[in-house]
């Protein structure tokens, strides 16, 4: 399955279309181009260009999606509706921008001249009068289709063999996204569990990034079936793997719980870091799981889960996450909205059957260790350093100053002792 952000313009629209196309079949091994010409750029730098010309998913989408909730049941006044509920509840101006329909919206046959076209009962005014109200909100609309001969749910057509055909239709209605299922093409797979779905998700890390991001499929957050606790869970993973914010709840009767918890700016930043680094699993002991992640400015996000039945305590040592054993930092919980500051050598929580704890880690103190300097996540450029160590200061980091005083009474330390080491040779001349 593949979410692609669209401009409501029809040369973006075709050419996004054709690009997924070029994706698949390059994943498929289809290497024509190399042959022709092998000192080019690696097929997957230039998709990667082609994908961020258009300034288009340099983050992970947010926003709605219709099928974990209503599936089939859909219609254009739940959809105005939700509209107008992603508004309301503040949801919009946290970057919750796409309504999107998923499968059921079009009618079982073409037309005459194999256009696609809404179902007349339950979209009676037509998709570009759905995204006119969508649009006039200040949000963006998405549409559902499918790469076999019909979706999913084999109630209406699939692209296959219109593929031009239907990126042009959904132009002219003013669409902003398409998801783009793969059903019905003799190779589907069935849809797994959250906890699945992001081992999955994993395997895949390092060909996501800006201008394309792996989709482990929408959330689940308020759709019963799951404690709170696993909520967070759910949306933690979520947004450390980059991984698209896509509501699948009815967003019209969401309770507070689930508002604050959807609403949770801190997490959010995290999903939306401009680094654009899918956060791995780094160490997995039975049922107790380390995931972490690069952040700009030299930040690190990391997630302790427990995955088991039982309470449980799990620790991340500094070297589970590519950082030297002296390294000090500040620490951020983002759920709790806490901040540990000094601390060293590893974190640990005694976490509940299926939660987790999310945190961000600002560096302060560097010491120059092996495991430090073969880190792959730290850009050690633009910290002061002296003495073996490194300072690293961030505009939203006061606690800094406590490392600069570190260094600094490091760096008079090595002075006394310069001195001191002075006055004793002076002495072995005198004598």
């Amino acid at each position: 399955m593949a979410h692609l952000p669209l401009r409501g313009h029809r040369p973006v629209l075709v050419v996004g279309l054709a690009a997924l196309c070029v994706v698949v079949l390059s994943n498929a091994g289809c290497d024509a181009a190399g042959r022709d010409q092998p000192r080019l750029l690696n097929w997957k730098e230039v998709t990667r260009r082609n994908l961020l010309g258009n300034g288009l998913g340099k983050t992970p989408p947010m926003g709605w999606n219709s099928w974990n909730h209503f599936q089939c049941k859909i219609e254009e006044k739940l959809i105005r509706e939700t509209a107008d509920a992603m508004v309301s509840t503040g949801l919009a101006k946290l970057g919750y921008k796409y309504i999107n329909l998923d499968d059921c919206w079009a009618e079982l046959r073409r037309d005459f001249k194999g256009n696609l076209l809404p179902n007349a009962r339950t979209f009676p005014s037509g998709i570009k009068a759905l995204a006119d109200y969508v649009h006039s909100k200040g949000l963006k609309l998405g549409i559902y289709s499918d790469a076999g001969n019909q979706t999913c749910s084999r109630t209406m057509p699939g692209s296959l063999g219109f593929e031009e055909r239907d990126a042009k239709t959904f132009a002219s209605w003013g669409i902003d996204y398409l998801k783009y299922d793969n059903c019905n093409d003799d190779g589907t797979s069935p849809k797994e569990s959250m906890v699945s779905r992001a081992d999955e998700n994993d395997r895949w890390a390092s060909y996501a990034g800006p201008g394309g991001w792996n989709d482990p499929d929408m959330l689940e957050v308020g759709n019963g079936g799951m404690t709170t606790e696993e909520y967070r869970a759910h949306f933690s993973i979520w947004a450390l793997a980059k991984a698209p914010l896509l509501i699948g709840c009815d967003i019209r009767a969401m309770d507070n719980v689930i508002i604050e918890l959807l609403s949770n700016k801190e997490v959010i930043k995290v999903n939306q870091d401009k680094l654009g680094v899918q956060g791995k699993k780094v160490k997995k002991h039975q049922d107790l799981e380390i995931w972490a992640g690069p952040l700009e400015k030299n930040k690190t996000a990391l997630v302790l889960w427990n995955r088991g039945p039982s309470k449980a305590t799990v620790t991340a040592n500094w070297s589970d996450i590519g950082l030297g054993s002296a390294t000090v930092v500040k620490a951020r919980d983002l759920w709790e909205h806490s901040t540990q500051s000094s601390v060293k050598g590893q974190v640990s929580a005694n976490l509940g059957p299926h939660a987790c704890k999310i945190l961000v880690f600002f560096l302060l103190l560097v010491m120059s260790t092996s495991n430090a300097s073969s880190s792959s996540w730290a850009n050690k450029e633009g910290g002061a350093s002296s003495g073996g160590c490194q300072c690293y200061c961030d505009v939203d980091l006061p606690m800094c100053e406590h490392g600069k005083r570190v260094l600094r009474r490091m760096r008079e330390r090595q002075e006394r002792l310069n001195v001191e080491s002075l006055n004793v040779d002076m002495l072995k001349g005198r004598s």
